[in-house]
């Protein structure tokens, strides 16, 4: 098997649904080939951004089953994986199928509040029975527990299958401990859309973006950029020409800005299963007014 190194853009894919709440397998479809024609380097099924929390096992399987199936070998495909019960996660990874996968992607534990310890036993349960690479997530405004940068250089150095962290703390100082001490091929993505220049700048591999659902061509044009040295035009157009879209897009939450910009768009519909609901009228209107303007900048370009 090909090492993938997971450099450039990820796209968190968001769970479409139909008016009725079931998912519509045909936007999914047409998401999939939106994301591998406009530049995504690859794609995450099943994470925060898709609503997991919300479907059905029958439902996970069809999703991961649908986007390995369209995808087709083009670009590669990661499977978020995780929880707040080890032995359950550990025996999803070990009885999952794992077909036209490359990677899995698992979050810290939610709720419980794990020490430090605690984190470190987890994931290095999760990397012994993993029969693919383990990328971390550290997302401590969902989970409630910050995994440090001593943790997770612990973990990185200690478990050899664990080759990456989707980092989303929001702490520069953290990220780049990390990016200085990590051990050769270990690798830290951003988990924040509006920090991609800023990681990549500390030596960041790229993002896991929610914004590329919608403007995959134009993430991976600023990750591309960013990567290849000219991070000063690529901070440029991320502050001139998204921080504001990017703003609105997550001022009520993920993925309810998204799915507003990509309804807008007339790629999804704007439904999102219960308990997360679509923005308010006024954030949806100030998100299509920011959306005019970035498509007028655009022709005119």
């Amino acid at each position: 098997m090909t090492k993938v190194t997971f450099t450039g853009l990820g796209v968190a894919l968001i769970t479409p649904f139909k008016e009725d709440g079931s998912i519509d397998y045909p936007a999914l479809s047409r998401l999939v080939d939106y994301q591998v024609e406009n530049g995504a380097d690859y794609i995450v099924a099943l994470g925060t951004t898709a609503e997991t929390p919300t479907l059905s096992k029958k439902e996970k399987e069809e999703v991961v089953r649908r986007i390995v199936e369209k995808v087709n070998g083009r670009i590669p495909v990661v499977r978020g994986v995780g929880g707040n019960n080890t032995s359950e996660v550990a025996e999803e990874l070990r009885s999952s199928d794992f077909t036209g996968i490359s990677a899995v992607l698992s979050i810290t534990p939610y709720y419980n509040k794990p020490s430090q310890e605690g984190l470190y036993r987890h994931f290095c349960t999760l990397s012994q029975a993993s029969p693919l690479p383990l990328i971390l997530y550290n997302v401590p405004g969902r989970t409630g527990v910050n995994m440090t940068a001593e943790a997770t250089l612990r973990i990185a150095r200690d478990c050899s299958n664990v080759i990456a962290i989707k980092e989303a703390s929001g702490n520069p100082e953290q990220i780049k401990a990390i990016i200085d001490e990590a051990p050769a091929g270990f690798r830290v993505i951003s988990g924040d859309d509006a920090l991609t220049t800023a990681v990549i700048a500390m030596g960041g591999a790229g993002v896991i973006s929610v914004f590329g659902n919608a403007f995959p061509k134009e993430m991976s044009w600023l990750v591309s950029h960013a990567l290849n040295g000219d991070e000063q035009r690529a901070r440029k157009k991320m502050e001139e020409d998204f921080n504001s879209l990017l703003h609105l897009i997550f001022a009520e939450g993920n993925p309810s800005g998204v799915k507003c910009l990509l309804s807008l768009r007339g790629m999804a519909r704007n439904v999102l299963r219960l308990p997360l609901v679509p923005v308010s009228e006024q954030t949806s209107r100030q998100i299509q007014e920011e959306l005019k303007r970035l498509e007028t900048g655009r022709r005119s370009c």
